[in-house]
Parts: structure tokens; sequence; C-alpha cells
């Protein structure tokens, strides 16, 4: 085949190609974007699995491990492959009386793949104790447990702790776009189509609402919640006072792309036949530009899960028992903890990770999304 043949080939199937696939093909070869996403799928997997993730049971107290330092995974017993952890000796100091912990490798924990732990109903249906690694049953008790990244200052295990904490971070992120995306696009769609005087009210309560200061609006809201309410609530109040102050850009957007493609022959064709507006709304307009929602509602989960941690970590958003990043990075507000207890600080790097997986995934989506881009 020659070389003018190959073109006109790819040319042709460029030319027959759908959206869905002229987006992909565009996407693939982002390759940031295409790791980025593998990570998000993980970060997503972990809070879909976190009771079988979890290596101990997150709400589990011990004042004799408080504040204890992550422990080693070694692979191996000199060249034989046998995952253990050495067990952690607690110390205090006889003049400042302050505990310290060392790790004693004579006695090893052996660490297990599929090993037996705390029980849990998996989606809340199904009962297990496995867990993705865990200690054997002959060495599992109250003291040979795993604490890959330490404990808090109650002496539960961080990295059980930072797991549960991807669940309700990233499930906020989510629940929280779905509600934009809801209001942003019904409001947009309201405003761009009809135009006039709906047009203008729509348009000046975005306004408004964006010119609100988020922080002192988010203060206020937040100090009103009853302190009696369960985490469910706490949970789902948060997740609405995000959303009503994240769904203007959307609607802005949708609103511009609504205003050209009215005038559209398809539109107008549609008007014609008799077809009602919400018809012609969601069935004929909103698909054009799907791919632009969907690089849109990307770029905004980090925003809500930012917007969370943050009010979490001031004690303005989801608070104890309830476990989320913000929630876990509260115990780093002092700076002399921090010095003390490095390891404490470790739920910022999960929320470093997906912020900036799901920014590049998002900009891999939007650019792959461009009409104008090319597909060669």
């Amino acid at each position: 085949m020659t070389a003018d043949t190959l073109e006109n080939s790819e040319s042709r199937d460029v030319t027959l190609a759908s959206e869905r696939q002229l987006v992909w093909a565009r996407f693939r070869r982002h390759k940031l974007a295409l790791i980025s996403t593998v990570i998000v799928g993980l970060f997503y997997l972990v809070a879909f699995g976190a009771e079988f993730v979890a290596v101990n049971d997150p709400v589990e107290t011990d004042a004799k491990r408080s504040l204890m330092p992550p422990q080693s995974i070694h692979l191996f017993d000199g060249w034989k492959p046998a995952p253990y952890v050495c067990e952690m000796v607690g110390k205090r100091d006889p003049v400042s009386l302050r505990k310290s912990f060392e790790a004693d490798c004579t006695k090893r924990i052996p660490v297990q793949i599929f090993a037996r732990g705390f029980e849990y109903k998996f989606l809340g249906l199904l009962r297990s104790d496995r867990h993705l690694i865990g200690v054997g049953d002959s060495e599992r008790n109250q003291e040979s447990l795993v604490f890959p990244l330490g404990t808090d200052v109650q002496g539960r295990g961080l990295f059980s702790r930072i797991v549960y904490g991807t669940r309700t971070s990233l499930s906020i992120g989510l629940v929280g776009v779905t509600l934009t995306l809801l209001i942003g696009v019904s409001l947009g769609a309201v405003s761009g189509y009809f135009g006039g005087v709906i047009d203008t009210l729509i348009q000046r309560s975005v306004e408004i609402v964006r010119a609100i200061p988020t922080i002192p609006i988010w203060l206020v809201l937040a100090g009103i919640l009853p302190r009696d309410w369960g985490v469910l609530q706490i949970y789902l109040a948060i997740t609405i006072i995000i959303s009503l102050f994240a769904w203007t850009d959307l609607a802005r957007v949708v609103r511009g792309r609504f205003l050209s493609l009215r005038e559209e022959d398809f539109v107008t064709a549609a008007m014609l036949s008799g077809a009602r507006w919400q018809r012609i709304v969601f069935r004929h307009m909103l698909p054009s530009f799907y791919s632009h929602l969907i690089a849109a509602t990307t770029l905004a989960i980090p925003s809500m899960i930012i917007s969370e941690t943050a009010l979490s970590f001031l004690g303005l958003g989801l608070r104890s028992p309830a476990i989320s990043w913000g929630v876990l990075l509260q115990a780093t507000q002092n700076v002399h903890s921090i010095a003390l207890t490095p390891w404490l600080m470790l739920p910022a790097v999960p929320v470093i990770v997906v912020i900036l997986a799901l920014n590049f995934m998002g900009d891999g989506l939007r650019d792959a999304a461009d009409p104008y881009a090319s597909t060669s």
C-alpha cells in the first residue's frame, strides 16, 4: 500500500468516525492524561473496596500505641521472600515523660496477602473478614497489628483511616458535581434557549451568587448546622453547601453554547416540526456538546474535593466520627505536633495526587473535546 493510499484511508476513517471516536483518538495520544486517568481509577477502586484494602479497624483505639510511627514492611527475610514488620516497642523518657517507639526486629510479625482481620460488611451486604494485607491467624491479636503509616493520637491506624477517608472525600466530589451539573445545565439551558426576561433574571442571579464571598458564607452555613446531626446528615449538608456556589461557571458556559445553537438549522427544523422545548433542549441541543460537559465536570471535581478538605480542616465541614481527608488533617493544625509526629501530614499526599491527576485528566478531555483540534 502506497503512502498516498494510506493517507487517504486514514482521512476517510477520520471523516466517517463519530464524535466519540474522534474524542477518544485525541485523548489516547495525551499520555499524561491517560496515566492520570489510571491513577484516578485506582483511587476510586480503593474507595469502592475500602473495607478490603484497610489493614485494621479505622475506629479501634488503643492508648498504648498512641502516635506510633510508621512500620516499614520488609519484603525479604535474607534471600527468602517473607514479608514482615518489626514489632514496635514503646519507651518513656524518665525526664520528659514523653513516649517514644523503637522497632524491635528480633520480634517479627509476618505479613500475609488476603489475610483475616476485623469483620465488615462489603457494600453493607456481604459479611467478610478478608483484607488485602494483614497478619497471620496465629499472630492476630491486639499487639500484633500492622500500621504501615503509623497511628494517630488515639492509636488508630492512619493507613486504614486514609483509605476510608478516600471514600468520603471522593464521593463528596462526585455527588457535589452531580448536583452542580443538574443546576448549572438546567438553568444555563433555560437561560440560553428562551432569552429575554428569563435570561436576564437567571444571569443576574448568577452574578449575585458569584459576588458573594464563599468563605464567610461557608462559615455561616456550616456554623448553623445542628451539632446533634449525624454523619450522613452533615455529609449531605456540606455537599449541598459546596454545590450551591459551584454551578455558576457551568451555567454561563451552557448559556453561551445555547445562544449560538438556537440559531442553527436543526433547531429551527425541530421547532417547525412541533417538538416541545424540552425535547429540543435535551434531545437535540445538549448532546451536541456532551464532550465539553464531561471535560468541565472532570475539572470541577477537584474544586469540590479541595472545598470539603478545607472546610473539614477548619472544623466547619465533616466532624468526627466521620472520616475524610480534611478531618484527618485537623491533627496537623498545630506546628508543634507536625514537628514531633510528621506522619500525621500523610493524608495530604492523596489529596495532592488525586487533585493533580483529576486536573491532568480534565485537561486531556478538554483538549480531546475541542472540535478544532487536529486528529492526525
